[in-house]
């Protein structure tokens, strides 16, 4: 798997891609098809994909959104959001993604993980962490669209993860979520210190230089994000170009 990887991310409810700070105030951004079409063209190297309320309203995934997705990217897809069993996962696969993320079902079963990366293989396999900083430098996992905390701790929750099978890592700072000041560093070094598969920056980039930090001091092997593309804020090229540099 490559390094340094830039990864928009689409956050969809009701087929629209929408955007909020901490998980909160969440606004209608554009249409999913628009903003991948444009990503893709500016060299984005994955797209992220969540239907952010599927987990919550206890309901399936848009299976022929994903699918329409799937079409217009030749870079490789994630899916996330309302995946409960193997069944999910071998939807969302045939309609076209190449990766699924993993977060609410592994906390109320932590072996899904191991059970889903037998049967498809631990490099389709993606596991998503919500985060926060509950006390200085201590880091837990929390649940339901970072409302409740699960008293999980981070560190413990990623190598739990490795250890049954995940792929990589996506770790969502929700204290950073929209916040556009920077990736939580401390939390992306320590946890890409403590496993060995990649981890992927969540929440956060404001600026260029967000990136860098993220792949450099944060020791990330990608970094993810959402509004800055979204609002055309940073231009994707631009930024594999300084980045390049």
């Amino acid at each position: 798997m490559s390094r340094n990887r830039i990864i928009p991310c689409l956050d969809v409810d009701k087929g629209k891609v929408v955007k909020g700070q901490k998980f909160e105030n969440v606004k209608e951004v554009a249409d999913p098809l628009t903003l991948v079409k444009k990503y893709v063209a500016d060299g984005a190297d994955e797209l992220v994909f969540y239907d952010i309320t599927a987990s919550t309203e206890n309901r399936a995934l848009f299976i022929d959104l994903i699918a329409e997705i799937a079409k217009e990217v030749p870079i490789p897809f994630t899916v996330g959001g309302g995946i409960r069993t193997l069944q999910d996962i071998e939807n969302v696969l045939a309609a076209g993604a190449d990766k699924v993320s993993l977060n609410s079902v592994v906390l109320e079963n932590p072996n899904f993980i191991k059970e889903a990366a037998e049967k498809f293989g631990r490099e389709k396999i993606v596991f998503s962490m919500d985060v926060k900083e509950v006390e200085p430098s201590v880091w837990q996992v929390f649940a339901k669209g970072g409302r409740e905390n699960t008293g999980i701790d981070a560190i413990e929750w990623a190598l739990q993860g490795e250890a049954n099978g995940a792929g990589e890592i996506v770790l969502n700072s929700i204290d950073e979520d929209g916040e556009k000041k920077g990736y939580q560093l401390a939390l992306t070094k320590t946890i890409a210190e403590a496993v060995q598969i990649p981890v992927i920056a969540s929440g956060g980039a404001g600026k260029i230089a967000h990136f860098k930090e993220a792949l450099t001091e944060g020791k990330a092997d990608g970094a993810l994000a959402a509004s800055v593309f979204h609002y055309n804020e940073i231009n994707i090229g631009e930024l594999k170009q300084y980045l390049r540099n």
